[in-house]
């Protein structure tokens, strides 16, 4: 990762700053896509920034997943992913910045006074304020380790939010704030503040679980004379049942949907919902998406997870999707599925005369795959149970007499084979179930598949006739 940052004159610049925990969290996924969103409307651009300072977490298997999940889902960025780490010498530098200025300043308490200190502050009713405030650095013992402590304000601090409106907090809720450590590594506020102004970010869209750490973090940006970014703070994603979305309501990751099924674009869609609005429109392209995009059709009230609505808008993605494209996806959800044919070929040539039709059937690449399975069964299968039942001796020899007709078939069309089956369930003076089950059982296997003239057309002549055969016997 580059650890160097250049500033450009474009409008608008957003960033995604995630903290590598080994997968893309769902929220995650929608944050960076509202800050992608953002800026492809203003033609601006979109920075991923890895805040790797954890070094014990920020294994580069970790950084990995948020890059894979990040790319699976379309959401490109520009330049280098930056590493927050590679630039802590950059954030020291600004603690001794606001140190000259007298906005900073060391303070040598130990941890012990430092805990007394803030339960005397919270019995008080104020915030902590060091001793070391103001006294002279030359009091202290020499050789005494110390941090570098903001000097926070005695005065209440504001934040104009586009999503929360305008928020204020009293002095008294912020401490005196540690911007470098004793061992002289920098701290979160500190960091982030410099990376976003050195970056030339203009916006910042995040979970309102940083709103404080807004407020924290504009204290900084006044010290400094820098500008403050526009701050958007959006409510974190809940399960069903209302609360923070947690592991006891399921899949977290972007990569558990890739798993189950879901399209990069349908999950964009559904994400791009979950939290902001554009009147009643449901199903969005991505330059519609990047066309209506703006902070005021963000909600304040937390975003609801929805399967049902997820499966709904996927499965309108899915029904759009390349028949080639989804021929190739579905096949790492066809390996699951048991004696299946192994020809690669064939396997693709019946998906792709099959697509049109089954990619409307299904929600997810999984139910695609469930939706394929006749297509790929080996042969002769086996039929036992509900499967077996329409196929009776006399079902059978009726299955006989339409073999013998379809073979004689000129052209093997949807049509035509529609026309065929109707006229020999008129000849045979029968209700058409009692043609439709037992071939249904006979092509399928008893798998689900569409209409039986669709299944014979994307089998092909040959293979449909076969499986009819093989069924034609008692033995079979």
């Amino acid at each position: 990762m580059n650890s160097h940052v250049q500033n450009t004159d474009n409008p608008i610049r957003t960033r995604f700053a995630p903290s590598p925990t080994g997968f893309l969290h769902i929220g995650g996924a929608r944050t960076a896509l509202f800050n992608w969103l953002l800026a492809k409307r203003h033609g601006g651009q979109f920075f991923l920034r890895i805040e790797d300072t954890d070094r014990a977490r920020s294994t580069q298997a970790a950084v990995d997943a948020i890059l894979d999940g990040l790319s699976w889902l379309g959401l490109d960025w520009d330049g280098d992913a930056i590493s927050q780490f590679d630039r802590a010498d950059r954030h020291v530098e600004v603690a001794h910045e606001l140190l000259a200025k007298g906005q900073a300043f060391k303070c040598y308490c130990s941890p012990d006074e430092v805990q007394e200190l803030r339960d005397q502050a919270f019995a008080e009713g104020r915030a902590l304020r060091s001793p070391w405030r103001d006294r002279d650095p030359a009091d202290a013992p020499a050789d005494t380790p110390f941090t570098v402590r903001f000097r926070a304000p005695d005065s209440d601090v504001t934040l104009k939010d586009a999503v929360q409106g305008e928020v204020r907090w009293a002095a008294k809720e912020f401490d005196d704030l540690i911007l470098l450590r004793s061992d002289g590594t920098p701290t979160y506020n500190l960091a982030v503040v410099v990376d976003d102004h050195d970056m030339g970010i203009t916006h910042i869209v995040r979970g309102d679980d940083h709103l404080v750490n807004g407020g924290r973090q504009s204290q900084i940006y006044d010290a400094l004379g820098w500008e403050r970014p526009v701050f958007a703070h959006i409510p974190l994603i809940h399960g069903d049942d209302g609360k923070k979305l947690s592991k006891r309501h399921g899949a977290l990751g972007a990569e558990d949907y890739r798993a189950m099924g879901y399209l990069p674009e349908g999950l964009r869609n559904y994400l791009l919902r979950l939290g902001w609005s554009h009147g009643d429109q449901e199903i969005f392209t991505d330059a519609e998406a990047i066309a209506a995009f703006d902070l005021s059709g963000l909600n304040k009230a937390p975003a609801r997870m929805d399967m049902g609505k997820l499966n709904h808008i996927n499965g309108h993605h899915l029904a759009q999707a390349d028949d080639t494209r989804l021929a190739e996806l579905v096949v790492p959800f066809l390996d699951g599925l048991e004696n299946r044919i192994a020809d690669a070929e064939i396997t693709q040539q019946r998906l792709l005369a099959a697509m049109p039709v089954l990619k409307t059937r299904a929600a997810t690449l999984a139910e695609l795959a469930q939706q394929s399975y006749f297509l790929l069964k080996n042969r002769p299968f086996h039929l036992e149970g509900k499967a077996a039942k329409p196929l009776n001796d006399e079902a059978r020899q009726r299955l006989y007499r339409l073999f013998t007709r379809l073979a004689d078939l000129n052209g093997w069309t949807e049509k035509a084979l529609t026309e065929e089956l109707k006229n020999f369930a008129e000849a045979e003076e029968i209700g058409f179930g009692k043609v439709g089950q037992p071939l249904r059982a006979a092509l399928t296997g008893g798998a689900p598949a569409p209409d039986l003239a669709q299944v014979m057309t994307f089998l092909g002549r040959e293979e449909a006739l076969d499986r009819i055969k093989d069924q034609m016997s008692a033995d079979a």
